[in-house]
């Protein structure tokens, strides 16, 4: 019989923030497989490192982090085939996701390729944006109000509008993009309902008023940002 693959959310980045769920997932696992930035670390593992058995085997996924589609695609092309060659042996998998593993989760790719051929279950994880309004003190919505959630590289005309229409908003993927965004909404006179948040539960957090967010940011950043009163109240 073939083995079962098991997407499993991590959470932001905090240990503590795993699910009892992924947590035992992992502390049993024979084979876990994650992604990791071509030639370095992975930052999911990293989450789940204390918990991963010694000795078990390992699958890493080299991604680079390129504009161009086709290498990542290719690297999952290659994670997928060793993935299934354990599967097809009667092993279990466990594939490690920060965040959760269909919300912009790389898992997702992973499951295109192969959830056609292998039992799979999905362990869902804190999402980034829910972490975020949690780590910023900054309730996203009340009653019929509407989250937009928009990703960094957008262009800037697609941004304004987007922005302009919405509500809520939670930008992701921030990164290089962040003065685009910044002058997008500084424009639009909402500078003031905006705030940076870097690297969200971890030791090096950052959370700040858009306006003193730093120059640059990295890839794992995100704006938030709230037109209304306070409806909760």
């Amino acid at each position: 019989m073939n083995g079962k693959l098991y997407g499993v959310g991590l959470g932001p980045g905090d240990p503590d923030l795993m699910t009892m769920r992924a947590v035992r997932l992992v502390q049993n696992a024979s084979v876990v497989a994650y992604p990791c930035l071509e030639g370095g670390a992975s930052f999911a593992r990293s989450i789940a490192a204390q918990y991963i058995p010694d000795g078990i085997r390992e699958i890493a996924m080299d991604v680079p982090m390129t504009v161009e589609r086709a290498p990542a695609q290719q690297a999952y092309d290659r994670g997928a085939d060793g993935i299934a060659k354990a599967l097809e042996s009667g092993e279990d998998v466990v594939c490690l996701c920060e965040g959760d593993p269909f919300f912009y989760g790389s898992f997702m790719y992973l499951f295109a390729r192969l959830s056609d051929r292998f039992e799979c279950e999905i362990i869902p994880g804190v999402t980034s944006v829910t972490a975020c309004a949690a780590r910023a003190q900054m309730p996203l919505a009340a009653r019929n109000e509407r989250v937009t959630i928009l990703p960094g590289p957008l262009p800037e005309d697609e941004l304004r509008t987007r922005i302009d229409g919405a509500e809520s908003v939670a930008i992701m993927k921030v990164g290089r993009h962040l003065s685009k965004i910044r002058g997008v909404i500084d424009d639009l006179g909402l500078l003031d309902k905006a705030t940076y948040i870097e690297r969200a539960s971890l030791p090096e957090e950052v959370v700040a008023p858009l306006a003193d967010a730093p120059e640059r940011a990295p890839y794992f950043s995100m704006i938030l940002l709230t037109k209304g009163a306070d409806p909760w109240l």
